[in-house]
């Protein structure tokens, strides 16, 4: 018994994607034996996971649940989980979605305290769920993963981690490894000349310093994404004075599934009657939650850039904006933006537009020509003082990795990647085998909670994997072609949507009109259904055996194992139809 060549060629020259030809009656026949085993064993199997936030813990909850001789090794950077609830701490932070949506489908919390939740009680939330489902034990915290190396001989991933807390170096291994890091985590300082000259209290949103003390100070607020509209809001009733810079025009909007909100959509906290009823009424919480979904999901038909539905989304924008900021506002101009609603993601913003007409504030609409130690200088001449300077811009979202992960041949990622992030389907990269990555190139990122997304994510990731455990696979990997096809897919359909107008955005990686590297082409149900059967024909499958059929082992069955009920065939036959109703 031989292992496959790392092509997906066996060593009697036979391709796996292909019928193996007729061997010549006068030719030696390779020897041939029976696996002592059950069709159905599962081989044992390790899990290396980067990461313990959302995705990572839902990983490690149907690991727990469903996977047999599966070992799991979580790696996180930080000292708790919750990923990027961990580290965005500042001013105002908080979830566009409602909270009772940006929630794991099987640990429902009636008890959220309000509609739109606050950073901290949605880290609190995940901090629970790790707690209640004993998920710690498979999390490294303060583990930051070095380098990533694919053996192709021994079909494993090498890495190599520091333990933050002693600096040590240490090596482990896995014979899958699962990106988890997230999209939005790689934080970056904005390209400005003379920024670090800066002699006040210079940071980053993402990287929030919680010294600061904005109270009777003069700070400026560079950036109008989510983080820097939400800091906004939330600081200007108490700054001396606040600076904010328009470089591009965006959207302004209430948070997401409105008709939900508060007056305007805005935000409120549930009543102790409310909650109570959440928890005594799971049937009619559910459907709560379901009504929410339904209206986050119709939204993505205003994508579609010559709509209707588009056409009523950028009436009640501009209408919503106007009527703010007052229909003589001179910042019109600058924030309303000529570009489809979605071309950039709709930041929500409450309190926002309202805080721009405050007397305390000043919205600077000449390019920053420097940053000076004493504050900001524009094109103009005019220099801003500044006590505090609060970067609110954003990430690096090229998707290349911060640490070298080398795949076959020695290829790596970041260099596979140089011009253009390219997976299939969000999750797996071609020339990386027994990889897969939440949130990958064309995930449906912008279309509404993460958690579901992250939930079918996994699901797919689990059954490639159990695939691998019980039919003798030794590694798997997506073909070229595949992606190659994908993104023509992608590119091609793209034109038709709002993604495609003239705009920067960070689904560009921050181009006015490069291609759209972070979203998928079509709605969260499209992904969704998309991934409800992997096409298995699109990978190279490496056996660890020869013969294709070696797993079927022994001629018996794990089914048939002792307690097991051998005539379950019998019952709910008609389940196995409902795929052909979709």
């Amino acid at each position: 018994m031989s292992d496959a060549k790392p092509n997906g060629v066996l060593p009697n020259g036979h391709n796996l994607a292909t019928p193996a030809a007729t061997p010549d009656p006068g030719s030696a026949v390779p020897e041939y034996t029976v696996l002592e085993q059950n069709l159905g064993d599962r081989r044992p199997t390790r899990i290396i996971c980067v990461g313990a936030g959302a995705s990572g813990l839902n990983l490690a909850h149907r690991v727990d649940q469903y996977m047999r001789k599966t070992e799991l090794v979580i790696y996180e950077k930080n000292p708790e989980v919750g990923g990027t609830w961990f580290e965005n701490r500042y001013p105002g932070c908080a979830c566009d979605i409602p909270s009772h949506n940006y929630q794991f489908t099987w640990e429902p919390n009636p008890n959220w305290t309000s509609f739109y939740s606050r950073s901290p009680e949605i880290l609190e939330y995940f901090k629970m769920v790790a707690r209640k489902h004993d998920l710690y034990k498979y999390i490294n915290l303060s583990h930051r993963v070095v380098s990533a190396d694919w053996d192709e001989e021994k079909a494993i991933w090498n890495l190599q981690i520091e333990d933050l807390a002693t600096g040590e170096i240490k090596s482990d291994w896995g014979d899958f490894m699962i990106t988890a890091s997230g999209v939005l985590n790689n934080w970056r300082w904005p390209d400005i000349k003379g920024l670090h000259s800066f002699k006040g209290q210079l940071v980053h949103s993402a990287n929030w310093d919680d010294s600061v003390d904005w109270r009777g100070k003069r700070v400026a607020v560079l950036g109008c994404g989510s983080s820097g509209v939400q800091i906004v809001a939330a600081i200007q009733p108490e700054v001396a004075n606040l600076t904010t810079f328009i470089r591009t025009p965006t959207f302004i909007t209430a948070g997401f599934a409105q008709s939900k909100a508060g007056p305007g959509g805005a935000n409120f906290n549930f009543s102790d009657e409310q909650k109570k009823k959440f928890r005594e009424d799971p049937e009619a919480y559910l459907q709560y939650r379901k009504d929410i979904e339904q209206e986050l999901n119709v939204r993505f038909k205003f994508i579609i850039k010559d709509s209707q539905e588009q056409a009523e989304a950028f009436k009640y924008s501009i209408n919503e904006m106007t009527q703010k900021l007052g229909a003589d506002s001179p910042l019109l101009p600058y924030l309303i933006p000529s570009f489809a609603v979605g071309c950039r993601r709709p930041t929500p913003g409450n309190g926002y537009l309202e805080a721009l007409t405050q007397d305390n504030v000043h919205v600077a609409t000449d390019p920053i020509e420097e940053v000076v130690p004493e504050g900001v200088k524009l094109s103009t001449g005019e220099i801003i003082p500044v006590d505090i300077f609060i970067c609110a811009t954003g990430f690096d979202i090229s998707f290349r990795p911060r640490y070298p992960i080398k795949g076959l041949n020695g290829i790596t990622l970041s260099e596979q990647w140089k011009d253009r992030a390219k997976g299939y389907l969000s999750l797996a990269i071609p020339n990386f085998p027994n990889h897969f990555m939440f949130l990958g190139p064309s995930a449906p990122v912008g279309h509404g909670s993460l958690l579901p997304i992250a939930e079918h994510a996994t699901k797919y990731m689990l059954r490639m994997i159990h695939k691998a455990q019980t039919q003798d696979i030794k590694s798997v990997v997506v073909t070229q072609e595949a992606v190659d096809d994908f993104n023509i897919h992608i590119d091609e359909y793209m034109k038709r949507t709002a993604w495609s107008t003239q705009c920067r955005s960070w689904f560009k990686n921050g181009t006015l009109d490069g291609p759209i590297v972070a979203l998928h082409p079509g709605s969260r149900l499209h992904w969704f259904h998309m991934l409800d059967e992997p096409r298995y024909e699109d990978f190279v499958w490496t056996r660890r055996h020869g013969n294709r059929f070696a797993y079927l082992g022994n001629g018996f069955s794990t089914k048939e194992a002792p307690g097991k009920d051998t005539t379950l065939y019998f019952e709910d036959t008609e389940k196995d139809y409902e795929f052909l109703k979709v």
